[in-house]
């Protein structure tokens, strides 16, 4: 009968030093973590303790549970940096026949957009009334939503190196984009930013707010993580020259993941 070594201290310790093997290259990305029972076993400890082991790593965003198979390291240990202020130029969000500033920015990290299992929902509904008022729509009126399930990956032609990195739901006004490739689930190089632009919309001002909160089960669910890992929840305002706007986007994000970088010049004086 394995003893129940539950002492003050015990899971941070084995935590820090599966950490310490896992930031060492010991146990690298991808790779296949001891069991729980091997952790049991090796820790001397009771089985409820190695998970919640695990699920410390799990929180860290070090590891991640495939059920049937286990427990693996992360695919991918770093951070995405979301660059706030120069993600929305056009060169930065066409870079390298980008589709837009997110496959943009995993690009420089010699990370690829996975097409294959990213998911886009694309169709008119009618948005939240927060989203309506934004939009300058009546709170009965419909706009074209794209609900995007977003996958990163090392190399899209192994499933072991992709993860899932965001969430993302966009809401356009469909007297602007109605019939156009926004509607489209391959928009061209530059992504919906770039169309808005050739509809005479071109994106001039962005207002964007940041919250850090707990998934909900579906994202959860969607984000593959822990209900206890917190997301951050951005809201993004863009508006035309006239001040309209004409997207609303909430992206949800690991916290784990994503870093947020912002660049201002500031008058003298």
């Amino acid at each position: 009968m394995t003893a129940s070594k539950k002492g003050p201290g015990v899971v941070e310790r084995i935590t820090a030093g599966l950490r310490a093997q896992i930031e060492s290259g010991q146990f690298p990305p991808g790779s296949k973590l001891p069991s729980l029972s091997e952790i049991q076993a090796s820790e001397g400890i009771a089985s409820q303790t190695a998970r919640e082991v695990v699920r410390a790593l799990e929180r860290e965003g070090l590891a991640v549970t495939r059920q049937g198979k286990g427990s693996f390291v992360t695919p991918f240990l770093g951070k995405i940096t979301r660059d706030g202020t120069g993600r929305y130029q056009p060169d930065a969000r066409s870079e390298g026949g980008a589709r837009g500033a997110f496959e943009a920015e995993l690009n420089r990290l010699g990370l690829a957009f996975d097409k294959v299992r990213s998911t886009v929902e694309i169709g008119r509904a009618r948005p939240p009334r927060d989203v309506a008022a934004a939009l300058g729509l009546h709170h009965a009126s419909n706009a074209l939503r794209r609900h995007r399930l977003m996958w990163a990956s090392r190399d899209p032609q192994d499933p072991d190196t992709g993860f899932v990195v965001q969430i993302a739901t966009s809401w356009f006004p469909l007297d602007i984009v109605g019939g156009t490739r926004i509607e489209e689930h391959d928009t061209g190089p530059g992504g919906s930013k770039s169309r808005l632009s050739e509809l005479g919309h071109a994106q001039r001002g962005i207002r964007e707010t940041i919250e850090v909160r707990f998934p909900d089960a579906d994202e959860t669910a969607a984000l593959n993580i822990p209900e206890d890992r917190p997301v951050y929840e951005l809201t993004h305002h863009a508006m035309d020259a006239e001040g309209r706007v004409v997207e609303v986007a909430q992206h949800v994000m690991p916290v784990t993941t994503w870093r947020f970088s912002y660049t201002w010049e500031l008058d003298a004086g």
